[in-house]
């Protein structure tokens, strides 16, 4: 049975009872459902901390907004990394290039990118919030599209409070 799943699968060329060195490659690099449950666990985990650890740190005089931004970034970066755990990188790449979360995922990586220009190089803190909650706007805009029929309820529900 496992010859005839290689052999529909494409991983195997029905020469010989041995897998082929790519089939060995993706075997030996694969991880088991339970590590990436703990990956995904413990990247999501860490970005989430991370997040609301720069939003305690945002009211600190002096150099709390740049705290925040960095952290907040870090946060996003790791809150959307976890996924890779789950459906692999290469995988995690093509959904974010998909038609329906390409523009969510440009703005967003355009937003964090440009958090931490204004907070280090431009030293503009209003700018650096401003693209922080672009920033969050875009990842909740991404993760909605995750969910069937979301962003639709999404903007019923917003049009329904104006």
């Amino acid at each position: 049975m496992d010859k005839l799943k290689n052999v529909l699968s494409g991983e195997d060329d029905g020469n010989s009872d041995t897998p082929g060195i790519l089939a060995r490659a993706n075997q030996a690099s694969t991880l088991s459902w339970g590590a990436r449950m703990r990956g995904f666990i413990i990247c999501f985990v860490l970005g989430v901390f991370c997040s609301i650890l720069g939003t305690c740190l945002l009211w600190i005089p002096g150099f709390g907004l740049v705290v925040f931004a960095v952290l907040y970034s870090v946060g996003n970066l790791c809150a959307l990394g976890s996924t890779m755990f789950l459906v692999g990188p290469l995988r995690q790449l093509k959904n974010m290039c998909a038609k329906e979360r390409a523009i969510a995922t440009v703005v967003m990586l355009v937003c964090l990118v440009l958090t931490l220009c204004a907070a280090f190089w431009w030293k503009n803190n209003g700018l650096a919030l401003l693209f922080c909650v672009l920033q969050f706007l875009a990842f909740t805009w991404y993760g909605l599209s995750y969910i069937p029929f979301a962003r639709d309820a999404f903007i019923k529900m917003f049009s329904l409070c104006l």
